[in-house]
């Protein structure tokens, strides 16, 4: 007897129930009944397999080119207002001279002015005074925001919480001119608070003129004006919890402090430490407008910060290199205070700016 041969069909034309061989295994059987061998499935490949690469970056920016259109003067205004400056850094490596010689004629001295700053020992005492403001405003303001969050998520009313939330929130949008008067119709010398007490038969203060007072004056400034805006960021990250979490502590006998300690605290975790380590970035960056506005009340002592500084002696006084050189130190020192602040958000298991790789 003969032994049977196979014969190669095409799968996608065997009709359902034809197309086996008797005593052979389906589509393809090579070695039939008793052959020894397992039976092999041929299969075609597929018509419509994906390539590897995916699109081209030409398909994608076909695609995409109304996205990139829109974004094409948003892109041109951030080339413009902040990177193409950039290259006017150079004049912290010249005797710059603003009137004759310029950019181009100016001689290079290499670091001598960061030499001038490090050798500065007022740079230093402006450097710590500003830390020491910066340390006052992280303690007394950051807090804040997160507590009002807090409390705004424990309103049921919508009418209500909305209501305080536009009041927090409205002292954003004033100018440091605003708000410092504000304060000086307030808590100055002739404010309604000092005349209050004088017709009680109290003696006035003045907290305006107060220097020992001041980085305390300008954290209580900082958390009526800015507060409202850190709101919205907590009260968003409130609004991703999700509410089968308080249900299940709720169910466990958890009361109201105990759910907000063990589900909302920690679904705030990750927001908290991103805008801490942004808030830690921008030390050195406090707002020179309040400052300026009342330097000249308390002393340049106790208000004198890094930018009202090199504003001071660098570009007041014509001396661009010295203020030059100043701002690139306070950009290293940024930095390095980012990277520190992010690698502490690590070691406390949260993200940060940037995911630990």
């Amino acid at each position: 007897m003969k032994p049977r041969a196979t014969v190669a069909t095409d799968p996608d034309r065997i009709p359902d129930g034809a197309g086996a061989p008797a005593g052979g295994s389906g589509i393809g059987d090579v070695g039939g009944e008793g052959s020894g061998r397992p039976p092999t499935v041929k299969r075609r490949p597929a018509q419509n397999a994906k390539r590897p690469g995916g699109i081209t970056w030409r398909q994608r920016l076909r695609r995409d080119r109304t996205l990139v259109l829109m974004t094409l003067p948003a892109i041109a205004l951030l080339l413009l207002f902040n990177y193409i400056p950039l290259l006017g850094n150079i004049v912290a490596f010249q005797d710059y001279d603003v009137y004759d010689l310029g950019i181009t004629g100016s001689p290079f001295i290499g670091f001598d002015n960061f030499t001038r700053i490090f050798e500065d020992y007022r740079f230093w005492e402006v450097l710590i005074n500003t830390l020491v403001i910066f340390v006052t405003q992280l303690v007394l303001f950051f807090p804040i925001p997160i507590a009002i969050a807090l409390l705004l998520n424990t309103i049921m009313s919508a009418r209500v919480r909305a209501w305080v939330q536009a009041v927090v929130y409205l002292p954003h949008f004033f100018s440091w001119v605003l708000v410092v008067t504000v304060f000086q119709q307030m808590f100055g010398g002739a404010g309604l608070v000092a005349q209050w007490l004088r017709e009680h038969g109290h003696e006035g203060f003045d907290l305006m003129t107060n220097p020992g007072f001041f980085k305390f004056l300008v954290s209580a400034q900082a958390v009526w004006k800015d507060a409202g805006w850190g709101v919205i960021v907590f009260l968003a990250a409130l609004a991703a919890v999700n509410t089968d979490l308080y249900e299940a502590a709720a169910v466990d006998g958890a009361g109201r402090w105990r759910r907000m300690w063990h589900v909302t605290l920690p679904a705030l975790r990750p927001v908290i430490a991103l805008l801490l380590v942004l808030r830690v970035g921008s030390a050195l960056n406090l707002d020179f407008e309040q400052i300026l506005l009342q330097r000249d009340q308390v002393g340049a002592g106790a208000s004198e910060i890094l930018d009202t500084y090199i504003w001071w002696t660098g570009i007041k006084t014509g001396d661009f290199g010295y203020a030059a050189a100043a701002g690139i130190f306070k950009g290293l020192f940024s930095v390095a205070m980012v990277l520190g602040a992010n690698k502490v958000a690590h070691m406390l298991g949260e993200q940060g700016v940037y995911s630990k790789k």
